[in-house]
């Protein structure tokens, strides 16, 4: 009876090791594709199909071994004796079949024939794969496949593959295989990608694909002039990127700065520039790694920028110059006065007095404008004039050999921002659309339109927008519009005096986990302890509206009328105990069993956020 019930056990186990794989997840196909093409594994056809439904031949797949093997970059054109019989040194796959039986992933049938034709099974692709990770055939026991397969399952390369055991496999399968087999470790426990790629895989299995997709990245080239031959490519249907969004090839703009991946079939283009006084060169004008335009340093990407700013070539200190910035917001190029189109908006931080250096390397001392553009930068640039003024919004310009700048006046718009923010009202929004919120002179700091979503926004919150040619808005300046440029803590201790003959009020305030006292000798700011806002340097004083809350969990609130809160990415939480505030972390409030109650500055409509969460121990 024990025999019979261990080999029904036996046989159940077996079952379930020998059954396909309709247990394991299914990889993300178009990742896949992308992973394989960046490896430049599998490509598509002239028009990027892959044509994943069609059979894949031994020979097909023999290339496809070879090129996620470690010798897939010596791999010639041309081989001088013929691989097999059936494999002549004219057919187009002799090389990638000759390299393949060099690095033993292949073998000819028993009458020393390579069928290079005939659809290949899985068992046989199984086979091939386990060679690249470094398995011998000797490793198995048994009548092949059995051992092969069982390992194969074992490996979790039978992830989102349909083909049976001897069914042919399709590109599909193949594609499934090889990534399976990129993602699996080898003999060494090494992760096989991380064997072609160092560092594409992380210690938790996952693929990075920014380090894979960056590796095969290839340029740049300035988008100008016949910059299009430059790409070893047709960009009739390539996929291209511009500033991080999926677009096509006619939105690239002039002097955009261009990469390209060949197997991929896909450019990225970046349109950032700086325009201003080259101040600096590092270490040395014979030696340049680094320069420093309007106040900020940028790395040298390019030998061309390079040779562009030392001493053999065109710029040196006391020029004005436009970088055009790449990737990595490094230098790629460089563009002389009159040869670039690079305009920034922002808002004059500060004026102060600062010594320059001209192109004939003379000391002078005039106004220095640091400005907060609206991308996001702070740019430093000499000013003669004495009409700038903290607080004043302006345009910088190249223009001759230098730069204008000019003080700009307030134009308004108002409207709803849509779902998708994409426009506010009837305008719309450019995709490279840099929008920038303001408090006082001297506070600023760049936003991202998803920021605006489903706000109301009035004229009174506008200070300036630009329109491109296409009659899209490109720069926004906001005044006051989101709140998140205040400051948020709570009020643990109040002292105000308000009567006919003075106003006094002294306050301790807790602002993320730092107690600040702050006193007024003449203002009383009539609030009550609690969790509170801080306009500018104590300009006001505001209390929060509280909300009872019933959960929240990331960047989202759930009231206890089932009303959804957005919760600011910076908001502070306290554990409340004994009357006494103490500063925590959002993560362990969530853990908890607290009476929660969040504190928001305004209406979401209004680009309201809870600012502050309150755990009330139970």
């Amino acid at each position: 009876m024990k025999k019979r019930l261990l080999s029904a056990l036996l046989a159940v186990v077996m079952l379930f090791a020998l059954a396909p794989a309709a247990f394991a997840a299914t990889p993300d196909e178009s990742e896949c594709a992308q992973v394989l093409a960046a490896l430049d594994i599998m490509v598509g056809d002239e028009n990027g199909n892959l044509n994943l439904g069609n059979n894949v031949s031994r020979a097909e797949f023999a290339k496809l071994a070879v090129a996620a093997s470690t010798s897939r970059d010596l791999v010639g054109d041309a081989v001088s004796v013929s691989p097999y019989p059936d494999v002549p040194m004219s057919h187009w796959a002799a090389p990638y079949i000759k390299a393949a039986v060099d690095l033993n992933l292949v073998k000819g049938n028993l009458r020393g024939y390579f069928e290079p034709d005939r659809t290949i099974t899985l068992a046989e692709g199984v086979t091939i794969v386990l060679h690249l990770l470094g398995y011998q055939d000797s490793d198995f026991t048994g009548v092949w496949p059995s051992g092969q397969m069982a390992q194969y399952k074992a490996l979790k390369l039978d992830a989102g593959i349909t083909a049976s055991q001897n069914s042919s496999m399709t590109r599909r399968d193949a594609l499934y295989l090889i990534y399976n087999t990129l993602v699996a470790k080898n003999t060494a426990g090494v992760y096989y990608m991380n064997v072609l790629e160092p560092g594409t895989i992380n210690a938790a299995g996952e693929v990075d694909r920014v380090v894979l997709i960056n590796a095969a990245m290839d340029g740049p080239v300035v988008a100008e002039g016949s910059w299009q031959a430059k790409v070893p490519f047709s960009l009739t249907n390539a996929t291209v990127y511009r500033a991080g969004k999926l677009t096509t090839l006619s939105e690239l703009q002039a002097q955009d700065v261009v990469y390209w991946s060949k197997s991929m079939r896909t450019i990225w283009a970046y349109s950032n520039k700086a325009t201003g006084t080259l101040q600096a060169i590092s270490p040395s004008a014979s030696s340049p790694t680094s320069v420093t335009v309007a106040g900020k340093s940028y790395g040298i990407e390019t030998t061309t920028a390079a040779y562009d700013l030392s001493n053999l070539g065109t710029y040196q200190v006391g020029d004005s110059v436009t970088l055009l910035l790449g990737r990595d917001g490094t230098v790629a190029a460089v563009r002389g006065p009159g040869q670039a189109t690079a305009t920034i908006y922002g808002m004059v931080l500060a004026v102060t007095p600062s010594s320059y250096q001209d192109s004939n390397g003379n000391e002078y001392t005039t106004n220095s404008l640091l400005i907060q553009a609206t991308d996001g930068n702070q740019y430093v640039y000499p000013h003669s004039e004495n009409t700038m003024q903290a607080g004043y919004l302006v345009r910088v310009a190249p223009q001759g050999s230098s730069v204008e700048i000019k003080k700009l006046g307030e134009t308004k718009l108002n409207g709803k921002v849509n779902d998708a923010y994409t426009k506010i009202g009837t305008y719309t929004l450019a995709d490279t659309v840099e929008i920038m919120d303001t408090h006082g002179d001297t506070q600023a700091m760049k936003i991202y339109p998803n920021r605006l979503k489903g706000m109301t926004i009035t004229s009174d919150m506008v200070r300036f927008y630009a329109m491109n040619t296409q009659g899209e808005i490109s720069h926004l300046i906001l005044k006051d519009a989101t709140g998140d440029l205040y400051t948020y803590g709570v009020l643990t201790s109040v002292t105000q005096v308000d009567n006919d003959a003075y106003a006094m009020s002294s306050y301790m305030i807790d602002i993320a986990g730092t107690s600040i006292n702050f006193t007024s000798a003449s203002k009383n700011y009539n609030v009550s302890g609690g969790p509170c806002m801080i306009q500018g340097s104590y300009e006001k004083i505001l209390n929060l509206d509280k909300v009872e809350l019933d959960s929240f969990t990331g960047t989202s609130a759930i009231s206890k009328n089932n009303k959804q809160y957005t919760v600011a990415e910076d908001a502070a939480g306290y554990l409340l105990q004994d009357r006494t505030y103490y500063y925590r972390s959002l993560a362990s409030l969530e853990e908890g069993s607290y009476t929660l109650n969040g504190y928001y500055d305004k209406a979401e409509s209004e680009g309201g956020r809870i600012r502050i969460i309150v755990a009330v121990a139970k």
